[in-house]
């Protein structure tokens, strides 16, 4: 089945919830492809995956890295992988449910009706956090508030990593000269895009936390994001972005 979007999951240890997200994303009357980057996984991820390629050997997808080299570089190597395979729209989500794939024909409407990137926010209307301890709420909801006095961006849900991009925006920005690898780097690329001259459009979803799996936050990222917000704004004051092809 021929699909002009890809759906970008990364995937370290998420045996118990890649065939569920595979099979939900397929069951969606929109077509989609899905790539999955899977970081060498010991817990037989990418053993799923394969297996299920057997199924669905048009539309699914694996890249396979040794070693867990960061959320960051994955997206990276995913988005040139869709670029290459000429993908118009191209997706992150997460593996584990937090993010609901029934929003992702609503990113992608948002795209084809004129925006280059789509966020699915928690934050836009009001909190739409699930299962999430207030602690790591008010982290979260307050990340957004300092990125925002930072670097004068105005976006509600800096960190959120549902986004669906036009082809354009990653052919634009430099990939290579992406820095961060964490939650740094969910807001280096809304950062570079919006400086970039790119409309940024959020969509309000409601993000439940995972019921299978271990979360993959750390203090090192949490710490790249704090300090990396800061970075990023002196550095935007040397650099020259360009405009956006037509």
């Amino acid at each position: 089945m021929s699909s002009d979007s890809l759906v970008i999951i990364p995937t370290y240890n998420e045996k118990e919830n890649i065939e569920k997200i595979i099979r939900k994303v397929f069951s969606l009357d929109t077509p989609f492809h899905i790539l999955i980057v899977d970081d060498g996984s010991p817990d037989g991820t990418a053993d799923i995956v394969k297996n299920l390629q057997k199924e669905f050997p048009a539309q699914l997808f694996i890249e396979e890295r040794k070693g867990k080299l960061g959320l960051g570089t994955a997206y990276i190597h995913g988005f040139k992988w869709a670029l290459k395979h000429h993908y118009d729209y191209i997706f992150e989500m997460d593996a584990d449910f937090s993010h609901n794939p029934e929003d992702l024909p609503r990113l992608r409407e948002a795209c084809v009706q004129g925006a280059d990137l789509a966020i699915g926010s928690r934050y836009i209307k009001g909190v739409n956090v699930v299962n999430w301890p207030m602690g790591r709420v008010l982290m979260s909801y307050f990340a957004s508030v300092y990125v925002r006095c930072i670097t004068g961006i105005n976006i509600q849900d800096a960190t959120a990593g549902f986004k669906c991009y036009r082809s354009i925006v990653l052919q634009t920005i430099q990939l290579n000269k992406i820095q961060f690898v964490g939650y740094a780097f969910q807001i280096e690329m809304k950062f570079t895009a919006i400086q970039h001259g790119f409309e940024v459009v959020e969509i309000p979803i409601i993000f439940t936390d995972r019921t299978e799996g271990t979360s993959k936050m750390s203090p090192r990222i949490f710490r790249e994001a704090f300090l990396g917000v800061i970075q990023l704004k002196i550095g935007s004051w040397f650099r020259k972005y360009a405009e956006p092809k037509s």
